[in-house]
C-alpha cells in the first residue's frame, strides 16, 4: 500500500511540473518540466534523504559521539525488528525530530539538540519510537521523496518566469496564478499523505517504545517549543516540514493555515486511548500524565 501511495504522490507532482511547465512556457516548456520531473524524481529517490539531512545541517553521531542516544536508538530498533538506523543531530533549539530514508536498511532518524534538552529519557524513546515506525512503514520514502519534488517545483517556476515566452506564453494574470497556486497544490498533496501517516506511526510508536503515555507527553512539550521557537532551515525550506513529528512552521508565516500534521491534541487523546487498552493508564493516572514532566521512569529513566 506504502508503494502505491507513494507511485500516485510521484504522479500527481509529476502531473503538476507538467502543468505549470505548459502554463508558463507552453507546450516546449510541458516538455521541458516533464523532462525536469523525471530527472528528480530518480535523484529524489536516491538522494532525498541526504537533500533533507543536509538541509538542516544534521549532523550524523556515533556511540563514541553519543553513546545514550545511540543506544536508545538501537535498542528500539531492535523491538521494532529494524536494521540500526543511522543517527542524527541537528542543533537547533526547537524540540523536533524525522527520520528519512528510502527503506529501512537505509533509514536514519534525526533529532535536535532542543529536543535532547527539552524531553526525559522516557519521551525522548517516545518519540525515536514514533520515527522508527514511520521507517518500518516506509512512510520517510513518501514523505522525502515529496518534499525534494516539491521544492523542486519553485526552480520549475522560477525558471519558467526568466527563460519561458514566446507565443504559448499565457499573460500575466494566468502566470501569477500558476506562481500562486501550484506551490499551494503541492503542499496540499503533500498534506494528503502525512496527516494520517502521523496517527498510525503514533500508534506503532506507542507499542514499539510501550508506554503511549511517554509519547503523548513529547508531543505536548514539542508543540509548545514549535509554537515559540523558529527552526530557520525549515523556514527557508518549508517543503521539508512534513517530514518533522510536529510541524516546524507553527507559529510563523502562513505555513500554519496549512498543516501537515493533526491537531496535537487530537493525537495525544489517541495516544492516551491506546494506552488505557494496554494497561499502561492505572487508575490513579489520568490524561494529566501526558503533560510536562509526569512521565514515568522506565528503562532509560
Amino acid at each position: 500500500m506504502n508503494f502505491f501511495k507513494t507511485g500516485l504522490l510521484l504522479a500527481a507532482l509529476t502531473a503538476l511540473f507538467g502543468v505549470v511547465g505548459l502554463m508558463l512556457g507552453g507546450t516546449t516548456g510541458m516538455i521541458i518540466a516533464l523532462c525536469f520531473a523525471a530527472a528528480t524524481n530518480a535523484f529524489a529517490f536516491w538522494k532525498s534523504d541526504e537533500l533533507a539531512l543536509r538541509a538542516h545541517n544534521a549532523m550524523e553521531v556515533t556511540a563514541a559521539t553519543a553513546p545514550d542516544l545511540v543506544a536508545m536508538v538501537h535498542e528500539l530498533a531492535d523491538r521494532a525488528g529494524l536494521p540500526h538506523p543511522r543517527v542524527y543531530v541537528m542543533e537547533e533549539a526547537q524540540p523536533n525530530a524525522f527520520a528519512t530514508g528510502r527503506n529501512p536498511e537505509n533509514g536514519a532518524v534525526a533529532v535536535t539538540t532542543g529536543l535532547i534538552a527539552t524531553l526525559t529519557q522516557e519521551e525522548l524513546a517516545g518519540v525515536i519510537a514514533h520515527e522508527l515506525a514511520h521507517i518500518k512503514n516506509r512512510d520517510t520514502l513518501t514523505m522525502t521523496v515529496a518534499a525534494t519534488i516539491a521544492g523542486g517545483l519553485s526552480s520549475i517556476i522560477n525558471f519558467g518566469l526568466i527563460f519561458g515566452g514566446g507565443r504559448d506564453r499565457p499573460n500575466p494574470i494566468i502566470t501569477i496564478l500558476v506562481v500562486i497556486m501550484a506551490p499551494l497544490a503541492a503542499a496540499v498533496i503533500q498534506m494528503a499523505i502525512s496527516r494520517s501517516r502521523e496517527y498510525v506511526a503514533d500508534r506503532h510508536g506507542g507499542e514499539i517504545c510501550g508506554d503511549p503515555v511517554w509519547l503523548a507527553s513529547a508531543l505536548r512539550k514539542i508543540a509548545g517549543g514549535a509554537a515559540h521557537i523558529p527552526n530557520e532551515p525549515a523556514e527557508l525550506r518549508p517543503a521539508t516540514a512534513p517530514l518533522f513529528i510536529i510541524n516546524p512552521l507553527s507559529g510563523r508565516r502562513m505555513d500554519g493555515l496549512f498543516s501537515t500534521h493533526p491537531a496535537t491534541e487530537n493525537r495525544i487523546q489517541a495516544l492516551m486511548e491506546q494506552a488505557s487498552r494496554m494497561g499502561r493508564l492505572p487508575d490513579n493516572r489520568s490524561n494529566n500524565a501526558a503533560r510536562p514532566g509526569n512521565a514515568r521512569t522506565g528503562p532509560w529513566g
